[in-house]
């Protein structure tokens, strides 16, 4: 079983959510759904009711126990009561053996933008995969055109290894990504 406590930043609380915090997490959804569409996959009406989250949250949970997911929910640290999700950070598909890899994901809330926020939260968690989850390898694929995400890595050590053309179907349509990648040992 993993450890659920939750991992704090000097300015941040990065925690694992059950499916009680389903009403928090469907409110970060609706509030950024226009801002999200242009980088994530499309959404069905059903993704945005509370059942539909609750059963995410189940879900996660699962494959966190089961060791193949690892994603926390982000808050602000002068929120004590969790009353506000601003973004999540997950490494997923971690496969083990001679791979010790996975892919990390993050969002943050469109109004919480441009103040360092997910680079503090996504360093937090490379810390973790490579500490306490033993990876070798991380990697994050990301749209060209999102250069504010392109900053996060490459501010946090990660290397351009190429471009995937028409990797991932965002909004409807297959578009290219640039595959980035860091290394256990390569950040501080």
């Amino acid at each position: 079983m993993v450890n659920h406590t939750g991992i704090q930043t000097d300015r941040l609380m990065l925690k694992v959510l059950d499916d009680s915090f389903a009403p928090r997490v469907l409110d970060f959804f609706i509030r950024n759904k226009e801002f999200f569409r242009q980088w994530e996959s499309a959404r069905e009406d059903i993704f945005y009711s509370l059942d539909f989250q609750k059963e995410q949250l189940t879900n996660e949970l699962k494959k966190i126990d089961e060791g193949s997911l690892f994603k926390v929910w982000i808050f602000e640290k002068a929120d004590q009561d969790f009353k506000t999700v601003i973004g999540s950070v997950s490494l997923s598909e971690i496969i083990r053996g001679c791979f010790q890899s996975c892919f990390l994901g993050y969002r943050m809330d469109e109004q919480k933008n441009n103040r360092g926020y997910t680079t503090e939260a996504v360093k937090a968690i490379i810390h973790y995969a490579f500490n306490t989850l033993k990876l070798h390898r991380i990697e994050a694929n990301i749209m060209p055109e999102n250069t504010a995400s392109i900053k996060v890595v490459e501010k946090l050590g990660f290397i351009n290894e190429g471009l995937a053309a028409k990797y991932l179907n965002i909004n409807g349509r297959w578009e290219d990504h640039i595959h980035m990648v860091i290394l256990n040992g390569s950040i501080e």
